[in-house]
């Protein structure tokens, strides 16, 4: 950490809170929580050990600020899209997907930690669950629009539709962080999913009008 020169600002409570998830992200995408300890954060935030715990209990409260944020940016893409149709009908739909691969691909080593502690962190599992429904709820009220407006038949219960496409996504995504094989390549993530949703909610493909 470079020396502070005299006169100059002294950083806000603020910029110490940002600047130790700034480096928990970093060291994230290096290594595992369990593997980052609270000097580690509390050094790369430039503050002491002490200090760290007047922004945060424990590094799962760091990772649980990481996700929320995460999560909200997600929110803010789906926010920022057209809920008009479209004459192309798998333009929404592939802008909605990119938005959630494109935020959770930018932060993934904070995606891919959050997925797999809240195997055992009830409010991780309980913030992940709640940005799930309302991705879900998202997603039912756009298969609904579509079957009420003739573009989509009936099938499935849009509801619980939904929910899978939802479920695949996540996995799918949460395969690629990991590593894990068999696994989409990246680049072809959105086509591949984008594929299976429209052919689960039209019957056809991307490229069908």
């Amino acid at each position: 950490m470079a020396r502070r020169e005299r006169g100059s600002v002294r950083p806000s409570g603020d910029d110490r809170q940002e600047a130790i998830l700034a480096t928990a992200e970093s060291l994230l995408a290096d290594r595992p929580l369990g593997d980052i300890s609270i000097e580690d954060l509390a050094q790369g935030a430039g503050i002491s050990r002490p200090s760290f715990y007047s922004y945060f209990s424990s590094k799962d409260e760091v990772l649980i600020e990481l996700l929320a944020r995460v999560i909200e940016e997600v929110e803010r893409a789906l926010a920022g899209l057209s809920g008009e149709p479209s004459a192309d009908r798998a333009d929404p739909w592939r802008k909605s997907i990119s938005a959630f691969v494109e935020v959770f691909t930018k932060h993934e080593a904070v995606a891919a930690t959050a997925i797999s502690s809240r195997l055992h962190n009830p409010e991780i599992q309980a913030l992940w669950a709640k940005s799930m429904q309302s991705w879900v709820d998202y997603t039912t009220k756009a298969v609904m629009s579509e079957r009420r407006r003739g573009a989509a038949p009936d099938g499935i219960p849009a509801g619980e539709l939904a929910v899978a496409l939802n479920l695949m996504n996540e996995r799918v995504l949460s395969a690629g962080f990991a590593r894990e094989q068999p696994a989409i390549e990246r680049s072809s993530v959105v086509d591949v999913l984008l594929g299976i949703w429209m052919l689960s909610i039209y019957g056809g493909s991307a490229g069908e009008a």
